[in-house]
């Protein structure tokens, strides 16, 4: 396990390292950290980073205990103390090539107002490149903005740390509104699908309801055909037995009067010798 310096570092990567992915955030050359990532030493071991943590506008953060500051007075460096501010801001990223671990730590070089007109080339040559849409929601044009807004932390935190920590509380804010928004869009998403799908499963209940109403309307209008056509036969009927009777009464009533009218005769005729 060897450890090198930065000059034979960036020969080193010069000749076989990948570089990592372009980003508008300007970083430091690439320096070699160890050269069997199972085995490291403990300096190595502390060059690793964590994870990036929101911070708050607390007061700048001091050297470690212990920590021997080259200078002959008891202030602590500027440069160094700046350098640790952007460490903690920004944190440096490692990557492993062929069992090598390289680390690549934010520039600490102060820019020009040429560099800040750079970035912004850049940053509209990127938009452009990458095909981001210039309006509703892309994660491409949120990716390269927020490199933006980094690298613009950097700068003004080399100027400045108690600026450059207010301006990380303004990103962290912001990505947390954003995070807050993309839950909520989350779940409103899921509630729509929800309610989407309680609506297809009551159309379909809907319409099997009907289907089952319309079969029993159709069954009904059959019953009422059918009653129908028996109140018809049955009325027919009726008539006609009715004429049948009144044509029978009125012969019965027909033989009853000529019977009269004859036993009438006759008994007159047996009363009228008696005169």
């Amino acid at each position: 396990m060897v450890t090198v310096n930065k000059a034979a570092a960036a020969t080193a990567a010069a000749a076989t390292m990948i570089p990592p992915i372009d980003s508008l955030l300007k970083y430091d050359t690439p320096v070699l950290v160890s050269r069997n990532t199972e085995k490291r030493s403990p300096k190595a071991r502390a060059l690793k980073v964590s994870p990036q943590q929101p911070l708050s506008t607390g007061p700048i953060p001091q050297p470690p205990k212990g920590k021997i500051i080259p200078s002959t007075s008891a202030a602590p460096d500027p440069a160094k103390q700046a350098e640790e501010i952007l460490n903690s801001i920004l944190p440096p990223r490692e990557w492993v090539e062929d069992t090598q671990l390289w680390i690549q730590q934010v520039s600490s070089t102060p820019s020009t107002r040429m560099d800040v007109v750079h970035l912004q080339e850049q940053l509209d040559l990127k938009l452009q490149q990458r095909q981001a849409r210039e309006t509703g929601i892309c994660p491409v044009r949120r990716e390269l903005y927020s490199q933006c807004f980094d690298e613009l932390i950097r700068e003004v935190t080399i100027n400045c740390a108690e600026r450059g920590l207010l301006l990380l509380r303004v990103r962290d804010e912001i990505r947390m509104t954003i995070a807050a928004y993309q839950t909520l869009y989350e779940s409103s998403v899921a509630f729509g699908m929800r309610k989407a799908l309680q609506a297809e499963q009551g159309k379909s209940d809907m319409e099997r309801k009907i289907s089952e109403l319309e079969t029993e309307k159709k069954d009904l209008e059959r019953q009422v055909n059918e009653q129908k056509a028996k109140c018809e036969a049955t009325e027919k009927r009726e008539i006609e037995r009715r004429q049948v009777e009144e044509k029978k009464h009125n012969e019965e009533i027909q033989f009853l009067k000529r019977t009269n009218q004859q036993l009438k005769a006759q008994l007159e005729g047996i009363i009228a010798p008696k005169k």
